[in-house]
């Protein structure tokens, strides 16, 4: 058994998906990750959010998107293959919630509404959607290295979706254990995901070393977002993914 986000025992379960593989939750997973912050018009993001959830403001008509890169080394202990996603996620919170209205509980802004995830393999599809009704979608993420430099290239059906240009920090800054939450509508019903992430961060604030070009796919073009990054973050360490509850039974 494992700790809930409210300090209570989780019992372990066991999923087997439709792809065949049976997975263990809490899901527990080996990481690296790089999330990018920019700012968006808060009309259009508010109406990519179901009703219950409000967006987190960054300015008086400006809202929080977040970009984040994820690759799975190991995924419960091997029960799956290593993969890669790119997110596309709202900072968001509850009119009941009491949560603090930042970026996030855990640095990079990675929490919130997940408003789209294209994975690299049809097993990390079926996990996702099948467990907690993530929006994956299987497309090909090419990650280029250059120096410091990390060029992220998603396309989904052979349209182009994001291509991301970011500057991971040098080094890592600091040891963090943290938590927090996404949200996501499972079977037509909100629901929210307990997350902890362990591990060391490399994280800076506002500037202009990262970079974006969208491609057609997708409703992104019509949030205004911004040229400049209010938070940019490089962490490697476990991510652990709680089972889902809908929000109206909280």
């Amino acid at each position: 058994m494992g700790l809930a986000d409210d300090g209570k025992e989780s019992v372990e379960e066991q999923v087997t998906l439709s792809t065949g593989q049976t997975v263990t939750l809490p899901l527990s997973t080996d990481v690296t990750m790089m999330s990018v912050v920019f700012s968006a018009a808060l009309d259009p993001v508010r109406a990519l959010l179901p009703s219950c959830l409000s967006p987190v403001r960054v300015g008086r008509k400006r809202a929080a998107v977040t970009f984040l890169f994820v690759r799975y080394h190991s995924v419960d202990d091997g029960s799956l293959e290593p993969y890669d996603e790119f997110g596309v996620l709202i900072p968001a919170t509850r009119p009941s919630s009491r949560a603090t209205p930042i970026l996030s509980r855990l640095p990079g802004g990675v929490g919130g509404y997940v408003h789209s995830l294209p994975v690299t393999t049809e097993p990390s599809r079926a996990l996702g959607d099948e467990v907690w009704g993530y929006p994956k979608v299987v497309g090909d993420i090419e990650l280029t290295e250059s120096g410091q430099r990390r060029r992220i290239r998603v396309a989904i059906d052979g349209e182009q979706f994001i291509t991301l240009e970011i500057d991971q920090p040098p080094e890592f800054d600091f040891s963090v254990s943290a938590t927090t939450e996404s949200y996501t509508v499972l079977d037509g019903t909100v629901i929210r995901e307990p997350l902890s992430f362990d591990g060391e961060l490399g994280m800076r604030l506002p500037s202009k070393r990262a970079s974006y070009t969208l491609g057609d796919w997708g409703s992104l073009k019509v949030l205004d977002i911004g040229e400049r990054a209010l938070i940019r973050c490089y962490g490697r360490g476990t991510f652990v993914v709680h089972p889902g509850k809908p929000i109206h039974s909280e």
